[in-house]
């Protein structure tokens, strides 16, 4: 018979897990909601549907303000992430780099947009941007989705640098490599699944931000988030519930890249080290 101590760990184990499946459950729960009613052949989010169609995802589509709205967030996203890589990969090479007592510091202050809640940055970029004319800017814009995603990206290079051997770039050198050279050869096919990570992340924060872009954009910068907020607020189509499972969507499919991205990574590290 299997003792006392081994019948209250199976019991911490099934809790734990029926735990885990509950805190899922709650929060799935609303994602598969959404999903039908963008599915629904009526006007209004109710159910049970009317019938199946997909009549609101051609007009997501196709609408002017939709499309127009996703193309901004596209590229909106797309600047943000390659600003926000190149930085947070200096970043990150800087601070490995570095041998001071200040270097959690500067992690820390580094990783404060993640800490801070969001609408207090968006209101302290807004008095800022105020008095630099940055407010209704596509350049405002990018820094201020930069400053959120930048975290995300130090944050992968830097954990993928901790399993680096940085004997090699050094060994490229003495083969008469240059810096560019063993950088471009050496460290970063190597690093390079924590990169796109972190570029993934970036991309991921940039293309949901809400806030921010309400802040400091102007009118007619409206991303899809904010057409999603728009909708929700004055007209509750249920394209907005088809242009939210757009979102997800996109969230999800990138999600699954960085786990693949992270697997990669391991597998690679493993075979340096082997």
């Amino acid at each position: 018979m299997p003792s006392h101590a081994t019948v209250l760990e199976r019991l911490g184990h099934f809790g734990i897990r029926a735990l885990t499946v509950l805190v899922l459950g709650y929060l799935i729960l609303p994602i598969l909601v959404i999903l039908p009613l963008s599915f629904t052949s009526g006007e209004l989010l109710v159910y049970p549907l009317p019938a199946w169609s997909l009549r609101w995802y051609r007009e997501f589509t196709t609408g002017p303000m939709w499309t127009q709205a996703t193309w901004n967030s596209l590229v909106l996203a797309a600047v943000t992430t390659l600003v926000a890589t190149a930085a947070g990969m200096l970043a990150a090479f800087g601070l490995q780099g570095l041998r001071s007592r200040f270097k959690p510091v500067l992690y820390g202050l580094l990783a404060l947009p993640l800490i801070i809640p969001p609408v207090m940055v968006a209101v302290a970029l807004f008095y800022y941007y105020a008095r630099l004319g940055l407010v209704g800017t596509f350049s405002g814009l990018v820094f201020a989705h930069t400053v959120l995603a930048l975290p995300f990206v130090v944050i992968t290079v830097a954990a993928t640098l901790q399993g680096f051997d940085r004997n090699l770039p050094r060994a490229a050198a003495s083969l008469g490599a240059s810096p560019l050279q063993a950088f471009r050869k050496v460290t970063l096919p190597i690093i390079l699944p924590g990169v796109l990570s972190g570029a993934v992340f970036a991309f991921v924060t940039s293309f949901d931000e809400l806030l921010v872009i309400l802040f400091v954009g102007s009118p007619e910068q409206r991303t899809l988030p904010r057409q999603i907020f728009s909708g929700v607020s004055e007209t509750m189509s249920p394209t907005v519930a088809a242009a939210a499972v757009v979102l997800i969507g996109v969230s999800l499919i990138l999600m699954a890249v960085v786990e693949l991205l992270r697997r990669r990574s391991e597998r690679l590290r493993g075979a340096i080290h082997s």
